[in-house]
């Protein structure tokens, strides 16, 4: 049956208001590649010398940032939610547990870069921007694929510990969850185990893994003697902990990969990629192909890096990134 009259005109109306409103605020909408090339024209150089600066200082920190950007953009989009620190009248996402052994390198590379930038253009780089551009130059620094990454983010007023448990991947999760996670997120498996090959690069904390290092047979066996020596007393020292890759730590590879059929993975996701047969095969295609690991890593923090953005009129530029406005 058609609709005719004021009824036909009322969603006319609608869209044509939508459309007024796309053409008033230009690009306001999305994201750019130069989305500061006028409003803060020194963006990349402030970025890169910071990071610089603090990675040699501290070689953790591209480890540190790229898991901390992990937990921004996984759980409700690239938004600096886990940036907020908690008051006492909200516990903010970084306090829920999973986040509580974030390293604080990477909070600090971000406080470092936003004050660089506050004082250089005020007011007008997002804390998301910033921590999705030091995770893709940290990344580089270590020997890993460079990637562009479009800019125009808003960070968001909302952070609360409550929504972040069976939202993040857990080591100790099977794979089928982990996949679910990275699924309702819009991620195909390949893109998770393109995601999980970050495990190149940083540690894992003892009481992350030790548990299950007597009972589980995918451990190479020399491989669980030596961390059960290295983490015997991690009851009494919670920070004891162990490189994701024993082969080239520090260095973003595809190494990891080609541990992972050795047994020489560290937590039980990593050896459930490597013995599950829907992840299994992208196992072994990065582990005896760096260039197919690192062009499929970049794309899939391209899109990561997307994955429930605010831009525009949604969202604020953070004063300090640990506070809302």
């Amino acid at each position: 049956m058609a609709i005719t009259g004021a009824a036909a005109a009322a969603p006319t109306l609608f869209l044509t208001l939508l459309l007024l409103l796309a053409s008033t605020f230009p690009g306001e909408s999305s994201l750019t590649y130069d989305f500061y090339q006028k409003s803060c024209p020194r963006f990349n150089q402030i970025m890169q010398d910071t990071i610089t600066n603090k990675q040699i200082t501290s070689p953790t920190t591209a480890a540190a940032t790229l898991r901390l950007f992990f937990h921004d953009c996984l759980l409700n989009g690239c938004d600096a939610s886990i940036l907020v620190s908690s008051t006492p009248f909200n516990t903010a996402e970084r306090d829920a547990d999973i986040n509580l052994s974030l390293p604080g390198d990477a909070f600090d590379v971000v406080v470092r870069a936003k004050i660089a930038l506050e004082l250089s253009c005020p007011n007008t780089v997002s804390c998301a921007d910033i921590l999705a551009v030091a995770t893709r130059d940290l990344v580089v620094m270590v020997g890993g694929p460079y990637y562009n990454v479009p800019l125009g983010r808003r960070d968001s007023r909302f952070s609360k510990a409550s929504v972040v448990e069976g939202n993040l991947p857990r080591p100790t999760m099977s794979m089928s969850q982990i996949i679910k996670i990275f699924e309702s997120r819009g991620f195909s498996i390949q893109e998770m185990v393109a995601l999980s090959g970050a495990h190149t690069i940083g540690f894992s904390h003892c009481s992350e893994f030790a548990n299950s290092l007597p009972n589980n047979t995918h451990y190479n066996p020399r491989f669980a003697q030596g961390l059960q020596k290295a983490c015997g007393d991690y009851h009494n020292n919670p920070t004891l902990s162990v490189f994701n890759d024993i082969m080239t730590p520090n260095k973003f590879d595809n190494l990891y990969f080609q541990n992972l059929p050795k047994g020489l993975g560290l937590l039980g996701s990593d050896h459930g990629l490597a013995i599950d047969p829907r992840t299994r095969p992208f196992v072994e295609m990065y582990g005896s192909d760096q260039d197919k690991f690192f062009k499929a890593f970049a794309a899939a923090m391209v899109k990561l890096s997307l994955y429930g953005v605010q831009t525009g009129r949604i969202g604020e530029i953070r004063h300090r990134c640990d506070a809302f406005n």
